[in-house]
């Protein structure tokens, strides 16, 4: 059982307090405001059982990854999910680990802009959300998907690079992630990428050389399986005070690629191949 009796109050109270358009979820005919249980349920990846038991205090302690989804789906402040870390029994999390609490602003722009893909990622490129126009674009890329490892395995979407660009994207990434690691030497996720990466010749060889290098804004061409190359829009934004690269794609209006994009969300989520 949980050690602090506040962790389900707060828990209920946190998910009665947010609105359904704050996730994209439509208002209806609801009893009670905020969100059913079915919708932190599915936002935060775990069971709607598991969730009631959490509410009513029946629960084993939640773990960390468990805290910090429901923290992630319910929207907190960074001294309500430390309160809520601290209510389940767990110690805070620590500021030297690689942030990955997603703000509510943050939430409403995957939620309100639909014509955007968007994905948010941590600072050493790993998926922490990311809204339909994006799994429509580039396939079912689960949370936890780690950019750096896909892009030197050969599991990356399709693009298109124009000569030495796609030589600068991985030179770009190997820096952002030694930049994460001077940044969170102690936070084992980082070490994890390290290590499974340094396994690969590709990496091994640039990691060596220490390039540091940052990302240009460019399009990028995707291959998609159904409606062809079409040329997006890529910008990498940083949301500040959390360390996240929110990195989105759109269409110049009026062109074709636009209406490809537009196709594109249409169709939703299909199988895509790795380059």
């Amino acid at each position: 059982m949980t050690e602090r009796g506040d962790f389900a109050q707060l828990l209920r109270a946190w998910r009665e307090r947010l609105p359904p358009a704050a996730v994209g979820f439509p208002a209806g005919n609801r009893r009670t405001s905020g969100l059913r249980r079915e919708e932190v349920a599915l936002l935060a990846g775990v069971s709607v059982d598991y969730l009631i038991r959490l509410e009513q205090g029946r629960a084993d302690r939640p773990s960390a990854q468990v805290v910090a989804a429901l923290a992630r789906a319910l929207q907190l402040s960074d001294a309500e999910r430390e309160h809520m870390h601290l209510a389940a029994g767990l110690p805070a999390p620590l500021p030297d680990a690689v942030p990955v609490h997603i703000p509510a602003s943050v939430q409403r722009l995957l939620a309100r802009l639909p014509d955007v893909a968007i994905g948010v990622w941590t600072s050493h490129w790993t998926l922490l959300t990311a809204n339909d126009a994006w799994r429509s674009l580039l396939g079912d890329m689960r949370p936890g998907l780690n950019l750096v490892v896909a892009e030197f395995t050969g599991r990356a979407p399709q693009v298109v690079w124009a000569d030495g660009d796609s030589e600068r994207h991985e030179r770009a990434l190997v820096s952002d992630l030694r930049c994460a690691q001077l940044r969170y030497p102690d936070d084992p996720s980082v070490q994890a990428v390290i290590r499974e990466l340094l396994a690969v010749d590709r990496f091994a060889q640039l990691w060596a050389e220490g390039t540091v290098t940052e990302h240009r804004v460019q399009a990028k061409t995707f291959r998609h399986p159904l409606v062809g190359q079409l040329t997006l829009d890529c910008d990498v934004l940083t949301v500040a005070g959390t360390d996240l690269r929110i990195v989105t794609y759109t269409a110049e209006p009026g062109t074709e690629d636009a209406s490809r994009f537009d196709l594109v969300r249409t169709l939703g989520t299909v199988e895509t191949s790795p380059a």
